[in-house]
């Protein structure tokens, strides 16, 4: 299987490179979904959390309160370990499964992590490649402001509150520019999936063996 782990700053165009990705015909596995999923009423993962923080986290009709649960980690870093330690494996396991099953019937199909926080959060050594959204952070700053109707500090605490861009740069083995218009960005990412899929297709060849294709 070959996994690409994508990231990149908050409006960077992140969120534009992985649906286009996604129309190409990569299976995109987004993160911050699986987190939202683990913890859905019903699963393991929910009732670990009530039996850490109680179920002052629930809302009235048992689903996650968010916020409530926020208010509290965000101010305790142990109560914030704590949660990460019962999300993290969950959303491992999930993640795992997820991309089993989507190379299935392709072993050569582009696998595509969607992590937001992937160099503040994760290590870069479990992807086969990295591919960094980069936009300036003066131009995200301006799409923050213009397309969510943030105040400037506002905008500025939330990018600076997520690794620099040198930082996360550092981590990419591919760049993909999102600094110019949608059509460029989807452009970019179009050269991303026919760069992924030629090395995804690679991977799949030699695990296979000689004489045997993993290309669809």
């Amino acid at each position: 299987m070959f996994v690409c782990g994508l990231t990149g700053g908050i409006a960077a165009g992140k969120s534009t490179v992985s649906t286009r990705l996604a129309e190409r015909g990569a299976a995109v596995v987004d993160a911050d979904r699986l987190a939202r999923e683990v913890v859905e009423p019903g699963t393991p993962g929910l009732s670990a959390v009530v039996a850490r923080f109680g179920v002052g986290v629930l809302t009235s009709d048992g689903v996650l309160d968010r916020a409530a649960l926020g208010a509290i980690v965000f101010a305790d870093a142990s109560a914030r370990a704590d949660l990460e330690g019962i999300i993290h494996p969950a959303v491992r396991e999930l993640s795992a499964a997820r991309m089993t099953e989507a190379v299935r019937d392709d072993p050569a199909r582009v696998v595509v992590y969607d992590v937001p926080l992937l160099v503040e959060s994760r290590g870069a050594g479990e992807f086969d490649v990295v591919a960094v959204v980069h936009a300036p952070r003066e131009e995200r700053l301006r799409r923050l402001i213009r397309f969510r109707g943030m105040a400037e500090d506002e905008a500025g605490r939330r990018i600076d509150a997520q690794a620099d861009d040198a930082t996360r740069l550092a981590a990419a083995d591919l760049v993909v520019d999102a600094s110019g218009t949608l059509d460029e960005t989807r452009a970019h990412a179009d050269e991303l999936y026919e760069r992924l899929r030629s090395l995804s297709a690679a991977k799949a060849d030699v695990r296979l063996g000689p004489g045997v294709s993993g290309r669809s």
